[in-house]
C-alpha cells in the first residue's frame, strides 16, 4: 500500500493538531510518550488519541499485512504518531502507512531506525547523531519545574532488585536513618515502588523518627509521584530507579543518589554515572563526606526541549 502523500504542513484540523498516541500499557513508557505530548499541548492545540497496541506479536503482524490499526478507523487523520516500547513500532508504522503523519519513536527502535521520521533516544543507547535522531539526557517524562518548593520538605524514592542492580537492605535502612539524623528539620517522606522487597518496607516503617512518613507505592494515585515532585526541595533516588533519577532532575529538585549493588555495568547506570560526574547529582559517598545536595544550576526538561525542537523543525502550528 503506497504511503499518503505529505504536505508541506502537518494535517490539521480547524488548527488543532492530531496525535495519536501507542501505548502498550506500561507505565514507563506511557510516562515517557505522555510527556511529549503534554509538552507539545503547552505550546499547541492538541487532540489526543490513545490507541492500545497488542500484546500479540502475530495480531500485529496481521494488521501490518492487511494495513490497517485497531481502533484508527474512526480517529481523525494524524499529523503525529508516537510510541514507546517495542511492541507500539509496528502498528505505529501500520498506522503511518496507510493514514500518514510523522512518525516518532522514543527509543532506540528494534526496526531499522530508517523506519521512523524521528527517533528520540537517550544518550546512555550510545546512538550517533544523524538526520531522523534526536538524543536526549535520559527518558522523557511528565514533570514540570516547579518554583513554589518547601524548603522543609525532601522526598527519599527507594526501587527495588532488578536485572542490573541486586539490592543490600540493611545499608540502605542505615542511610535513610542517616540523612534523617542530619537534617532533622526536613520533613521526609519515603515512597517505595513495585520492586521494593517486603522486608525494606517493613524496616522503613519501623524507623522510629518524628520527621519521617512512609508511603506504600499501592495506596497512592497515579499523579502522586509529580505533586511531591513539584513540592519538594530535595529528592534521594536508589540508583536502580533512573526513571525517578531523571523525574527527580526534570522537577528542579537537589537530588542525591542512593547506592546499590550493580550486577552489571549497563547502559543505563553508566547514564546515571555521567549525570553524577556532571554535577547534577550528589552521591550519598560525597554527600556523607560533607558536599552538599544542589539543584541543577540550569532547566533541565527533555521533553520541553523535543516539543521545541519538532515544533521549529516541522513548524507545527505554523
Amino acid at each position: 500500500m503506497p504511503r499518503p502523500a505529505r504536505r508541506n504542513s502537518l494535517s490539521r484540523q480547524e488548527n488543532t493538531l492530531s496525535v495519536w498516541r501507542f501505548s502498550d500499557g506500561k507505565p514507563g513508557h506511557d510516562n515517557q510518550s505522555r510527556g511529549l505530548v503534554e509538552a507539545l499541548a503547552r505550546r499547541l492545540r492538541v487532540q489526543c488519541h490513545e490507541l492500545r497496541v497488542s500484546s500479540s506479536r502475530l495480531s500485529r503482524t496481521m494488521a501490518w499485512l492487511r494495513g490497517a490499526v485497531d481502533g484508527g478507523d474512526d480517529l481523525p487523520t494524524p499529523a503525529l504518531l508516537i510510541g514507546t516500547g517495542h511492541a507500539t513500532h509496528l502498528p505505529l508504522l501500520t498506522a503511518t502507512r496507510s493514514r500518514g503523519g510523522r512518525s516518532v519513536v522514543l527509543m532506540k527502535p528494534s526496526l531499522p531506525m530508517r523506519c521512523f521520521e524521528l527517533c528520540i533516544i537517550p544518550e546512555h543507547d550510545n546512538v550517533a547523531p544523524a538526520p531522523g535522531r534526536l538524543i536526549t539526557r535520559g527518558m522523557l517524562n511528565r514533570i514540570q519545574g516547579s518554583q513554589n518548593k518547601d524548603a522543609n520538605r525532601g522526598l527519599i524514592l527507594v526501587g527495588g532488585p532488578s536485572r542490573h542492580h541486586g539490592w543490600a537492605n540493611d545499608e540502605l535502612i542505615t542511610m535513610v536513618r542517616e540523612i534523617c539524623r542530619r537534617s532533622p528539620v526536613i520533613q521526609w517522606t519515603v515512597a517505595n515502588s513495585r520492586r521494593t522487597p517486603a522486608k525494606t518496607l517493613e524496616q522503613l516503617q519501623q524507623l522510629e523518627h518524628p520527621q519521617l512518613t512512609v508511603v506504600p507505592w499501592d495506596t497512592v494515585g497515579t499523579n502522586w509521584l509529580l505533586e511531591q515532585l513539584s513540592r519538594c526541595q530535595l529528592v534521594w533516588v536508589t540508583e536502580d530507579s533512573a526513571s525517578m533519577v531523571y523525574e527527580a532532575l526534570t522537577a528542579g529538585a537537589a537530588t542525591g543518589l542512593l547506592p546499590v549493588p550493580r550486577l552489571s555495568d549497563s547502559r543505563i547506570s553508566r547514564g546515571v554515572s555521567g549525570l553524577a560526574k556532571a554535577g547534577l547529582l550528589s552521591p550519598y559517598t560525597s554527600w556523607i563526606e560533607g558536599a552538599a545536595l544542589c539543584p541543577p544550576d540550569h532547566a533541565f526538561n527533555e521533553a520541553e526541549r523535543v516539543a521545541d525542537w519538532m515544533i521549529e523543525q516541522w513548524q507545527l502550528g505554523a
